[in-house]
């Protein structure tokens, strides 16, 4: 029983924001189709977390030097072995999954989908954080972990890949630097990730440490990123859907998925 309480709890964050991003959809997607990217999404965490696992310990065996400079070593962690490898797995999911379907046929496409493959990464990773605590547990931390993690990492996911989605959007009424644009987005959305677990990981030592000042800091910068991440989402969610559909919706780099193009 304990574990449905688990899946449960780890679903729920995800299923809300999903729920509401949807509901901003003028032109809803098909069912079956926002359901295989979430699952996708969710699929893709195990990949992440097996190759940030490796890249983790060829860090540690091959950064000897490294880690005699913290900082360095916490950078290199935490915006490329976390927040890199997690956006890339996303972004794959959408553009060798969807990009090339039919249904995917104006630019707040881009978005949705990267913000669905999010929920679906971040539903995943939720339910696993909730295993990984183990019995005894009560419904009331459930939900309290549940909470926070809906406020917190389940939205930076989302943000995160709504900021990448955003660019692929522009790349493709874009009439030239269509890879550059994607890239920039690409670098945005891992900056993001990268800061909001930084200020994760300072938020903590400042509550371990009894550092009251670092704490509120951390935490403010925290609050400011994710509000204003969250505004802009907001406003280039309404600016996508005033773009033409007749954009060019298709890039020559992901014309390998074309098979996609006839799923049924």
């Amino acid at each position: 029983m304990i574990y449905v309480i688990f899946i449960i709890f780890g679903l729920l964050p995800s299923i809300i924001w999903l729920l509401y991003y949807l509901s901003k959809d003028k032109h809803p997607e098909s069912k079956r189709m926002i359901l295989k990217i979430f699952l996708y999404g969710a699929f893709s965490a195990i990949s992440a977390f097996f190759i940030e696992v490796l890249l983790s310990w060829g860090l540690v065996f091959l950064g000897e030097g490294i880690e005699t400079l913290p900082i360095l070593f916490f950078i290199i962690n935490q915006f490329i072995i976390v927040a890199l490898i997690e956006e890339l797995c996303k972004f794959i999911v959408v553009t060798g999954k969807v990009i090339n379907h039919r249904e995917f046929d104006e630019p707040v496409d881009a978005m949705i989908y990267m913000i669905v493959a999010a929920l679906g990464f971040a539903a995943l990773e939720n339910t696993l954080v909730l295993f990984s605590i183990g019995e005894p547990f009560f419904i009331r931390d459930a939900a309290i972990i549940s909470s926070f993690r809906f406020l917190g990492a389940t939205f930076l996911h989302t943000l995160a890949s709504g900021v990448i989605g955003y660019y692929l959007a522009l790349s493709f009424c874009a009439e030239k630097n269509k890879f550059f644009i994607v890239f920039k987005g690409i670098v945005a959305g891992v900056i993001l990730h990268g800061l909001f677990n930084s200020s994760i990981i300072i938020i903590e030592r400042g509550l371990m440490d009894s550092n009251m000042p670092l704490f509120i800091a951390s935490f403010s910068f925290l609050i400011i990123i994710l509000s204003g991440t969250g505004f802009f989402i907001a406003n280039k969610f309404k600016e996508l859907k005033k773009l033409n559909s007749t954009c060019n919706m298709k890039m020559p780099i992901y014309e390998s998925h074309a098979n996609d193009a006839n799923d049924k």
